[in-house]
């Protein structure tokens, strides 16, 4: 009688979409694989019960119970608790014991990390960061997070919250933050601090020449239709690419307040390798350039790193999710 290997439940709740696979311990592939975008509005029950939703269509699908669940969310959790502390995204997720949550609906050992953690992880037993012993994983999108893998192990700190490079304060008095501060790093990089910083310089000009503002941002203010208000960070980067001044600013911008935090991160913990992750990534070689000169203008000469991109893409979180389910069956 043949034996069925393990199946590895992957879960992924994300800012804006929730992604969930199956796979087999050992394998680099997706035996199934469901993504959903989530509508705006909506609060963590509706997150909760969409995502059981796919994980139970997903073990229907290869007719196999889940040996074991890893899930990778997306805001703060306490880990060894299976905790979810909050989310920035959505409400009604404050406190909640996920892990036993799923564990009680899926009948299967159920453990839990942050997203940035889990995608270091990712990336480290899959991705871009096999073969190296210290990593950093940083996610820029909708906001940044951080992931530390240190001597070839996860470091979650004292209390799980390592890696929060977002929460780094490189411009004192800036944009506020959705952790109530100013000149945080996600504040000031994301993809939303991009897009509030192209509105404020939009604002700026609309009181100076017309020829000034239609030069500087014509092709920007053609993708948003004329409205500031429909300006995403992917019309950035395209108007960037076609020569927009006023989207190159605002990615320059970006960029060197990211290459801050990360000098910074590197000057204390000297990792062998930088893993950028997440939408605001796919900027353009600009972004890229930018990133690179900067940290590496702010960090020791003798310090050697390697700044890449992530190797998993936006599956990144979920292979991590898939990593951590292995570990429980190991």
């Amino acid at each position: 009688m043949m034996t069925l290997s393990p199946l590895l439940l992957a879960l992924d709740f994300g800012g804006t979409k929730l992604t969930a696979a199956v796979a087999h311990p050992g394998r680099r592939t997706w035996l199934a694989h469901r993504r959903v975008f989530l509508p705006s509005g909506v609060d963590g029950r509706y997150e909760y019960d969409t995502m059981l939703d796919l994980g139970r269509d997903l073990i229907e699908e290869v007719d196999q119970p889940a040996a074991a669940v890893g899930v990778s969310f997306g805001g703060p959790v306490y880990a060894p608790a299976g905790l979810v502390r909050r989310s920035f995204h959505a409400p009604g997720w404050e406190n909640t014991p996920l892990a036993e949550w799923l564990q009680a609906e899926l009948n299967a050992p159920v453990v839990i990390d942050n997203d940035a953690n889990a995608a270091a992880l990712g990336e480290f037993r899959f991705g871009a960061g096999q073969g190296c012993q210290h990593v950093l994983y940083v996610t820029i999108s909708t906001g940044i997070g951080g992931g530390w893998i240190l001597n070839g192990r996860p470091y979650a700190g004292a209390d799980g919250l390592a890696g929060e490079i977002g929460h780094l304060v490189v411009q004192p008095g800036g944009f506020l933050c959705p952790c109530g501060k100013r000149g945080c790093l996600e504040a000031e990089a994301s993809g939303p601090a991009m897009v509030q910083r192209a509105r404020l310089y939009l604002a700026k000009k609309k009181g100076k020449a017309r020829s000034g503002h239609s030069s500087r941002a014509r092709r920007l203010l053609e993708l948003a239709e004329g409205d500031p208000d429909k300006i995403t960070a992917q019309m950035i980067s395209e108007a960037a690419a076609g020569g927009d001044k006023l989207s190159q600013k605002v990615i320059r911008e970006a960029a060197e307040r990211l290459g801050l935090g990360l000098s910074g991160a590197i000057t204390l913990m000297n990792p062998d390798q930088v893993i950028l992750g997440g939408g605001v990534t796919k900027s353009g070689e600009l972004w890229w350039q930018i990133v690179r000169e900067t940290t590496r203008a702010q960090t020791h000469s003798e310090i050697s790193v390697e700044i890449v991109p992530a190797a998993l893409g936006d599956d990144a979180p979920l292979w991590g999710a898939a990593a951590l389910a292995e570990d429980v069956i190991r």
